[in-house]
């Protein structure tokens, strides 16, 4: 058997359990913490699921999870495991799928707020590639505040392979870049089948992914007295592509 992790912060736990709660194995709970309510629901949910529970103190649970934003609850669970590729199939054949691809994303807490993101604007799976890109670790369970256990996150091999795949589906691929021939992310056309791509902190989009998108859009932003930003972080520019997405999908 697998060794454990250990995941924290009360909604990953909550998402967890309801989510997969034949993974959970131990819940560490802070003694005077058992009377949130927020914690004693947790706590009712793993005793439900026959979820062994245990009293530990602040410093113990810091020390199972390498956190201290546990607030008072620690779960032991089997690891979440990246959705397999097939999902794909399904969900391309949906009118008005909406994919979100991450190249490269390899900092925890930008891909735990991506996911974030991605469920509350309506996104149907999220796309990383297998190699240099971030685990789907208790870190980023905790960031995407139980966003983590509510989508797909799908790892695949060959990421410019799997874009030509969806494409020949009819998804139409954008890819955000400050670059001559990109648009600026309003004037594009965001309906039917879309795959948005996001590229990676520090270098943007690998070349190989940039040829692979239909077509590169950018987030306008207004200059400064330090002058002009040329970037955002991954993740707030992640947002603002999406709600940029659903805001044109309410519309229509």
């Amino acid at each position: 058997m697998a060794k454990p992790c250990y995941f924290y912060g009360s909604h990953a736990i909550e998402a967890l359990l309801k989510a997969r709660p034949l993974d959970a194995l131990s819940l560490f709970v802070q003694p005077n913490r058992e009377s949130d309510a927020q914690v004693a629901a947790i706590m009712a949910a793993a005793k439900a699921g026959g979820v062994s529970i245990q009293s530990a103190q602040k410093d113990k649970l810091t020390q199972l999870c390498g956190s201290p934003q546990h607030q008072g609850v620690v779960l032991a669970a089997r690891a979440l495991n990246f959705a397999n590729e097939s999902v794909l199939d399904d969900l391309i054949q949906n009118p008005s799928c909406l994919l979100l691809v991450l190249d490269q994303i390899t900092d925890a807490h930008n891909l735990g707020a991506c996911l974030r993101s991605a469920v509350a604007m309506g996104v149907d799976a999220v796309i990383c590639p297998k190699h240099h890109a971030a685990s789907l670790t208790p870190t980023v369970a905790k960031v995407a505040v139980g966003a983590a256990e509510l989508i797909p996150v799908v790892s695949v091999t060959n990421l410019a392979r799997t874009l030509s795949q969806i494409k020949q589906a009819g998804v139409f691929v954008f890819g955000t870049a400050l670059d001559d021939t990109a648009k600026p992310i309003f004037e594009a056309d965001f309906s039917g089948k879309v795959a948005l791509v996001m590229g990676s902190e520090g270098e943007g989009m690998r070349q190989l992914t940039i040829k692979s998108c239909d077509e590169l859009v950018y987030i306008p932003m207004s200059g400064n007295q330090f002058g002009n930003l040329q970037s955002l972080n991954v993740s707030v520019a992640t947002g603002m592509a999406l709600y940029e997405i659903h805001r044109q999908r309410l519309q229509d």
